[in-house]
Parts: structure tokens; sequence; C-alpha cells
């Protein structure tokens, strides 16, 4: 998959997610977008990374996932993230039972759970949209965090390289998130200029982080790398809303 088209899919996910953000009843059809992260980022991990034993990974991380989709949001009152950490950890140890299933010899086993480990890490943070969704400032911050991921994933398509990308991508993000939270009500220019900030370090600093991974020409790789900007902005935005917002 190329430049342009992983920018588009990641253009085209955070869209989904504003979109998610306002649709009743709230914030279920956020939490289908996010189970909708989820799943992508799992289904091309292990080829992004090469990993050795594919379908396990591959599960793993897909369960880790959706337990802390669905953890935050069946959870009735603040904090929304406190079973987060039970799930992080049920999710490890399903990584290290499925590494001693393997049939395989474990060949490049410490790569192989390392690998596993950081894409439950990845996974795990499509909850924060919906513990997002969830604040006070609910549905406004998460579109400015959306719009302003969107633009920052876009001009990753232009023909620029290393830092200069980045640069381009954060201020791309500042001016959207800013000018998007000035017409919103409960939102302020400067917290959305913060929340544009982080969406545009995240974007630009994976893009240059997995601009030169070999494998992401094949299309769930590619996929898979298209997906992970919008999943890990998630909780750093729920961060960023409660530290600066509110």
């Amino acid at each position: 998959m190329s430049v342009s088209s992983r920018a588009v899919t990641t253009a085209v996910l955070a869209a989904a997610v504003a979109a998610g953000a306002y649709v009743e009843p709230r914030p279920l059809a956020l939490v289908g977008v996010a189970g909708l992260l989820v799943v992508l980022v799992s289904l091309g991990w292990p080829r992004m990374l090469r990993l050795p034993a594919p379908g396990g990974s591959r599960l793993v991380v897909l369960l880790g996932g959706l337990g802390a989709v669905a953890t935050t949001w069946y959870t009735p009152s603040e904090p929304v993230l406190r079973h987060l950490p039970t799930i992080i950890a049920i999710a490890f140890v399903l990584a290290f039972l499925a590494e001693m299933m393997r049939r395989d010899g474990r060949r490049r086993l410490t790569e192989s759970v390392t690998g596993t480990v950081s894409g439950i890490v990845v996974a795990v943070c499509a909850s924060g949209w919906v513990a997002a969704a969830r604040t006070d400032a609910g549905a406004m911050l998460v579109a400015t965090a959306a719009f302003a991921l969107a633009i920052a994933a876009a001009s990753a398509a232009l023909p620029l390289k290393g830092w200069r990308a980045l640069a381009l991508a954060v201020i791309a993000a500042v001016v959207t998130g800013g000018g998007v939270a000035t017409v919103l009500p409960s939102m302020d220019t400067v917290s959305g200029a913060w929340t544009g900030a982080v969406a545009g370090v995240v974007v630009g600093g994976l893009h240059l982080l997995l601009e030169r991974l070999p494998a992401l020409s094949g299309r769930l790789a590619g996929l898979s790398a298209a997906t992970v900007p919008v999943t890990v902005t998630g909780m750093f935005v729920f961060v960023v809303g409660r530290l600066v917002i509110l």
C-alpha cells in the first residue's frame, strides 16, 4: 500500500471516529468504530512486523483490544479506565500462552513476544476514544481531535520526508484543532490547538517510524499501519482532555 493510500485510509478512519461520536445512542456508534479500529490493527500487525507466528499474535491482539473497548463502555462510573490494567495483564498472559502452544520450535521467540505485546498496547489505545466520549466535553472533544487527525494524515500524502513532514503534520493539526474548537460549544481555541498538536505529533511521528518498513507494501500490513495513528491517538486525546480541557 502506497503512502498516499495509507494517508487517505487514515483520514477516512478519523472521519468515521468523528461521525461515530455524534450518532445516537452515544457512545454506542463510537464503540463500534473503536472495535473496527482494533480489528484492522490486529489483521495486519503480524505481517507489518513480520512475526513468526501470525495467527496467535493476531488473535491475542484482537482479544486484548476488543476487551479494552468493551470494558471501557460497560464501566458505569468514573474512572472509566480503571479496569484497563486488568485487561492488559490478561492479554499479556494470553500472549505467553500463545507462544507456549507453538509447534514450530518457537523460533524468534523474543521477537514474537515483543511484537505481540506491542500490538496489545496499540490495540488497547482504541478504548481511549470511548473514554474521551464519556468526558464532559464528550463528542466535541472527539470530533476536534478526529478532524485534526484527518488533516494531519492528509498532509502525509504530500511529497515531504523526515522532519519537514512531521512539522507540517503538527502545524496542520494545530490549525485545524483550534479552528474546529472555536466553532464548537464547550471547547475553546487553546484546548483545540493542544488537542490538534497531540494528533499531529502522533501522526507525524508514526509516519516517520513506519515509512521505511518494507512490509508496508502488503495490503494487510499497510492497512494496519494506516489504522495505528487513529488507534493510538484515542488514548492521548483522553489524557489531554483530562489535563487541559477538564
